[in-house]
C-alpha cells in the first residue's frame, strides 16, 4: 500500500488561525464526508473544541450508503454530538440546521437571557478537512456564494466571518489535515474521496484498492456499471483491464491504458455514478 502523508506549510498556519478563532465561538460545526465519517475527521478539532457545543454535519449524504449513514448518526449521537445528515449542494437539511444550532446552544442562550443579554447571535465555527464540502455548506446556509468552493483541497485560505441571520454568525476556517496518518487505511479512504491531491498519488493503486473494497462490500456494483463479469478468481488489476477494454482505454499498440481506466473508475465513484457507497463503518 502506498504511504499517505501530506501536510503543506499552510496547514500549520490554518491550525493557528483555528486556535485563535475557537476563543470567540459558542459552537463547533464539524463537516465530514458521509462516506468516511471517521476518517474525514481531524482529531485536532476535538482537542481545539473541548468545552464547546458540537454539531456534526454528515455531508454528501447523497453519495453514501443510507444504512451506513444511519449507523453513523446513531454512533455520533451516542458520543454526545448533535448530528445532521445533508447534501449541501442541493440544500437538503438546511432548515434543520438552524433548529439544531439553537438546540445545541440553548444553555448558552439561556445564560445570556439571565444576564440580560438578548439577541446576541450564536457564533459558530465551521471546521473540516479539505474537500468535504465545507464551503458549499456555508454558501447554502448563507443563500449566496460567500465562501470559495472547489473540488480540490486547499481552496479556503483564511478565517472569515459570515452572518447567516440575526441569530447565527459563522466563522469559516481553512480545511486542515493532521500531520501524520497513524492508520494508513485512513489515508487510503481520504485519498479515495479526493481529500489528498491526486497528483501526489498512484491512481492505479488507488483504483485497485477501491475495486477490492467494492468486491467485498458492494458485490455487483462493478458489473452493473461496466457490464463486466465479477469473478472471485480475478485479481484487482484484471478488473481494471476489463474496465479498460469495455471503455476503450487503449494505448498505442493496443495495450490497456490502466491509468486512464483507473481515473475513469475514481471519477465514477466520486460522482456517485457507481452507486451510494460508504467506505467505513462504526466499530461495534
Amino acid at each position: 500500500m502506498q504511504q499517505f502523508q501530506w501536510y503543506p506549510g499552510h496547514m500549520t498556519k490554518a491550525r493557528r488561525a483555528m486556535q485563535e478563532g475557537i476563543k470567540l465561538i459558542d459552537l463547533v460545526i464539524e463537516v465530514v464526508d458521509a462516506r468516511i465519517p471517521q476518517a474525514s475527521r481531524n482529531p485536532d478539532i476535538d482537542t481545539l473544541g473541548r468545552g464547546k457545543a458540537r454539531l456534526m454535519i454528515l455531508n454528501k449524504v447523497d453519495l453514501a450508503d443510507p444504512k451506513s449513514t444511519k449507523m453513523w448518526e446513531d454512533h455520533f449521537k451516542s458520543l454526545g454530538y448533535h448530528v445532521l445528515a445533508m447534501d449541501s449542494r442541493v440544500g437538503s437539511g438546511k432548515k434543520q440546521v438552524n433548529q439544531v444550532i439553537a438546540e445545541a446552544c440553548k444553555e448558552k442562550i439561556e445564560r445570556d437571557r439571565k444576564r440580560g443579554i438578548l439577541n446576541r447571535p450564536v457564533r459558530a465555527m465551521v471546521a473540516g478537512i479539505p474537500n468535504v464540502g465545507k464551503s458549499t455548506f456555508i454558501n447554502t446556509m448563507a443563500g449566496k456564494a460567500v465562501a470559495k468552493t472547489g473540488n480540490k483541497p486547499g481552496v479556503t485560505k483564511g478565517n472569515q466571518w459570515i452572518r447567516l441571520n440575526k441569530n447565527v454568525e459563522l466563522l469559516d476556517t481553512p480545511g486542515i489535515l493532521w500531520p501524520k496518518f497513524d492508520d494508513q487505511m485512513v489515508g487510503l479512504r481520504l485519498a479515495l474521496i479526493g481529500s489528498i491531491k491526486d497528483d501526489i498519488l498512484n491512481t492505479t493503486e488507488l483504483a485497485m484498492s477501491l475495486i477490492d473494497l467494492l468486491r467485498d462490500k458492494y458485490p455487483g456494483y462493478l458489473e452493473k456499471r461496466y457490464q463486466i463479469a465479477e469473478d472471485s478468481s480475478l485479481k484487482s488489476y484484471e478488473y481494471l483491464e476489463q474496465i479498460a477494454k469495455i471503455r476503450g482505454c487503449l494505448m498505442k499498440g493496443g495495450d490497456y491504458d490502466l491509468d486512464k481506466a483507473a481515473l475513469l473508475l475514481m471519477d465514477d465513484f466520486r460522482s456517485g455514478k457507481l452507486g451510494a457507497i460508504t467506505l467505513e463503518w462504526p466499530e461495534k
